[in-house]
């Protein structure tokens, strides 16, 4: 089907220009001809691949369009997986929407996305982008169809290099953690009261430079991290922290942080774990109401 690829996200980062520190003048770059010092425009700027340090072979626009390659003016659907099946680290490689190019791309584009919809399945695709093959997954995404870059897996590194040396942890404090992830849990990321603070802050201070003022300070203390001394202080000192954000009480009621005992059995773990199914159906009435 004839498609187009428009770009899924966008960036709000603020931009800072390279200034000269003593009297704020621009700092420009100029590309120059190594070989006549000539100054040149992007036009007559072309590519080339460095066999050695004195041969470049000149490669042109016409040279990459006739490249044997069937995603080279395609998006080549190569198979469909269970989309729970790729690693999440593999994402990060562009996302880009597909659009419909023309009345006669719109009924096989809904019917590949009706037929995604159905299952748990994503297309695995192989496109040609900015100059190299690269690997995807096509999924539907309200009433479009989403193409997701995937890092090629010779680009992932190994783990093992920083792998910390293995650890003994005692089952109270595994209950601990479970206890804050459970505490912290949420539906969905749209449940989050998230905001960029760094950009907020930088707008902050561009504009009180812009007019001859200080800038306001951020609400609230700066957070620090502190070494962990007691591990299960700070796991049950987190797990209130969490309840306080939530609304929830923190000294009484459903939302009371227990003291943990030393050595848990078997009974104390199956009460442990039924309290917690009851305070979360209690959070979940709560949310309702």
């Amino acid at each position: 089907m004839p498609i187009k690829l428009e770009n899924a996200t966008e960036r709000h980062d603020v931009s800072l220009r390279q200034v000269h520190v003593e009297d704020g003048g621009r700092i420009r770059y100029r590309k120059t001809c190594e070989i006549d010092g000539q100054v040149l425009t992007e036009d007559e700027i072309g590519k080339g691949y460095e066999i050695s340090k004195d041969l470049v072979i000149p490669i042109t626009d016409e040279d990459l369009a006739e490249m044997p390659l069937p995603t080279a003016k395609a998006i080549e659907i190569v198979a469909f997986i269970d989309r729970s099946s790729v690693d999440a680290v593999q994402y990060g490689a562009g996302s880009y929407y597909l659009t419909a190019d023309g009345p006669v791309a719109a009924k096989p584009y809904v019917l590949l996305r009706k037929a995604l919809e159905r299952n748990e399945k994503v297309a695995v695709a192989k496109f040609a982008l900015r100059g190299r093959e690269r690997l995807g997954l096509l999924r539907p995404l309200g009433g479009a169809l989403l193409l997701s870059g995937l890092h090629w897996g010779d680009e992932i590194r190994s783990s093992e290099e920083i792998t910390p040396p293995e650890t003994e942890l005692t089952d109270d404090e595994i209950e601990g953690a479970l206890e804050l992830m459970e505490t912290m849990t949420v539906d969905s990321l749209t449940d989050l009261d998230v905001t960029d603070r760094y950009t907020e802050a930088l707008h902050e201070v561009i504009e009180a430079k812009a007019e001859h003022r200080a800038p306001k300070h951020a609400e609230g203390k700066e957070k620090t991290a502190a070494p962990v001394v007691d591990l299960m202080a700070a796991l049950e000192k987190s797990v209130a922290d969490a309840r306080e954000r939530r609304g929830e009480s923190a000294d009484g009621g459903e939302a009371t942080v227990h003291e943990m005992p030393a050595k848990p059995k078997k009974k104390t773990a199956a009460k442990k774990a039924t309290a917690r199914k009851t305070a979360a159906k209690k959070t979940t009435r709560r949310k309702t109401a």
